[in-house]
């Protein structure tokens, strides 16, 4: 039996205990670990799934206001100086990316929010070398098919997907995240306790591997 066959039972478990709920719950994947110490094995991946999940909303720091996303202008920054404005920024929009050359004037204005919430542009998915409209397009449309994992604890919880999708892609981007995550773990498939899939609010369905 292959890997989409053991998540594809899983999701089917998962479909059984579904309940009509007012909004389009996520799907979780949860790869809980062992021999893994989340302080020293820092883990901090990009993965550009393979089905898009949902449309986010992208801010960009630039010196000059753009036609493809809202942007937040050098001369703006002052305006973000206390820090419940710029906690307003963070609960706005999902992603950020930004002009190289603003970089440290955005760590200065805005790391304390922003790197908190892990939304400071990143080398790896946000920070950009020119303004040009073609560019921001295309890492725009890049971001809007990546999500960032992370592991702050011996447990990684990944949003893969919606309920409403389709269960073949569900299932697509189950897989693709799983591979990816083990294939960047240290110890690769010796770091993962269990697997496991669940809704939004639903029980954890174990996905045996």
């Amino acid at each position: 039996m292959g890997i989409e066959d053991n998540f594809n039972n899983a999701l089917k478990e998962l479909r059984k205990t579904e309940k009509k709920s007012k909004f389009d719950e996520t799907v979780d994947l949860i790869i809980n670990l062992k021999n893994f110490d989340a302080r020293k094995d820092a883990f901090s991946i990009f993965l550009e799934m393979p089905v898009k999940i949902k449309e986010k909303k992208i801010a960009g720091f630039f010196e000059k206001d753009s036609k493809v996303i809202d942007t937040i202008k050098k001369e703006d920054f002052p305006r973000y100086k206390e820090k419940k404005d710029a906690r307003r920024l963070v609960k706005d929009y999902d992603f950020f990316i930004a002009n190289a050359k603003l970089m440290p004037s955005i760590a200065t204005s805005f790391g304390r929010v922003l790197g908190p919430a892990g939304k400071m542009p990143s080398p790896q998915l946000g920070i950009l070398t020119s303004e040009d409209d073609n560019a921001i397009r295309q890492l725009n449309e890049r971001i809007n098919s990546t999500i960032r994992v992370r592991a702050k604890e011996p447990s990684i919880k990944i949003g893969i997907a919606k309920e409403s999708f389709k269960d073949e892609n569900i299932i697509k981007n189950a897989v693709f995240a799983y591979q990816r995550v083990v294939e960047t773990l240290p110890k690769k498939i010796d770091n993962v306790r269990n697997v496991k899939i669940k809704f939004t609010m639903g029980k954890p369905v174990p996905v045996k591997l």
